[in-house]
């Protein structure tokens, strides 16, 4: 099972490192503690169980260390985790650590989990800096990514399960990148479109209503009227067209992904509005697309016809010929 791993805390994510390593070194190993230097460090003593083989398994005090990224689709090579040539990295500031500890003969393995892909030539490239900084040997050291990370979680099913891998328990957090294609897509027709539609769709709540069931503040409801109601017919004209089936299907994909994160997580935020702006600080977060100027305010719009539109946010039992009023 593929797990949606930026979406976890990095209390989650360490837990699932624990739990993983405890299948690989034995289940002596010891959870993730806070250092006298501020890092996080977990801990094996002893000859592991299966790594990094049955018939050669390490022997000594192994570190592990978990590096969690929120980041989508991101990699060991990136300038922010691992350079040769810098030291405010990611890795820069724990080889410090690393060296401490071998140094004081504290350390005779070395493992690193990372949400991350790891390309062959960069697992060859930062083990080999590793080795090299730290004065231990490269068969002393295993980086695992994304890929090796879902071979090991098939391998032992129950450690997710151990890990409560539940989506309920994540965080808010949804993935940007179907919006994004529409927000792409829309920005592409919307260049070529001479005129603006005026007549916003027919929702089923009344706006008041719907402001009402969510908590959405009456001055943040009237902003968001304000800036972005022309927006929607131009949105839902887009949508409806029989060219932009897909689109449709991944804009669908979409608001049913942000309505079920909101229902399960809705309790942690005070107001609608709160939910509205942390979507929308966390899609610009996560995407390079929807943060370019020229879209923030289209993906604004789009957010809020998911709203208007009542495919995001409570309905109550209000019946169908029920409308927003402008």
């Amino acid at each position: 099972m593929k797990f949606a791993y930026e979406d976890l805390s990095d209390e989650q994510f360490e837990r699932l490192i624990v739990l993983l390593c405890q299948r690989l070194l034995g289940v002596a190993v010891q959870g993730f503690a806070k250092g006298p230097d501020g890092g996080r460090d977990a801990k094996f003593v002893g000859t592991a169980e299966l790594h990094p083989s049955t018939a050669a398994p390490w022997a000594g005090t192994t570190i592990i260390q978990a590096k969690h990224t929120k980041g989508f689709n991101r990699n060991f090579s990136e300038s922010d985790f691992f350079s040769t040539s810098a030291v405010n990295t990611v890795l820069g500031k724990e080889i410090p650590r690393i060296k401490k500890l071998r140094d004081a003969k504290q350390l005779d393995h070395y493992m690193l989990f990372a949400n991350r892909r790891l390309a062959g030539n960069a697992e060859t490239e930062i083990r080999a800096h590793i080795a090299s900084e730290c004065g231990i040997p490269a068969s002393s050291i295993y980086l695992c990514g994304l890929e090796q990370l879902e071979i090991w979680l098939k391998r032992f099913p129950d450690v997710a399960k151990e890990a409560d891998l539940d989506p309920v328990d994540s965080p808010l957090i949804v993935s940007p990148d179907d919006l994004a294609e529409v927000v792409q897509a829309l920005a592409r027709q919307r260049d070529g479109v001479l005129a603006l539609f005026d007549d916003p769709p027919t929702p089923r709540v009344a706006y008041e209503q719907k402001n009402a069931l969510n908590n959405m503040s009456a001055d943040y409801a009237k902003a968001q009227r304000r800036k972005y109601l022309k927006e929607t017919a131009q949105i839902r004209s887009f949508l409806a067209a029989p060219e932009n089936l897909e689109l449709m299907r991944m804009y669908e994909s979409v608001v049913d992904e942000f309505q079920l994160k909101i229902i399960a997580k809705r309790k942690d935020y005070q107001t609608f509005d709160k939910v509205m702006e942390y979507l929308v600080d966390l899609l610009f977060n996560r995407d390079p697309v929807l943060r370019q100027h020229a879209h923030k305010r289209l993906t604004r719009a789009v957010l809020f016809y998911m709203y208007w539109n009542c495919d995001i946010g409570e309905v109550g039992d209000a019946s169908s010929d029920q409308t927003l009023s402008p």
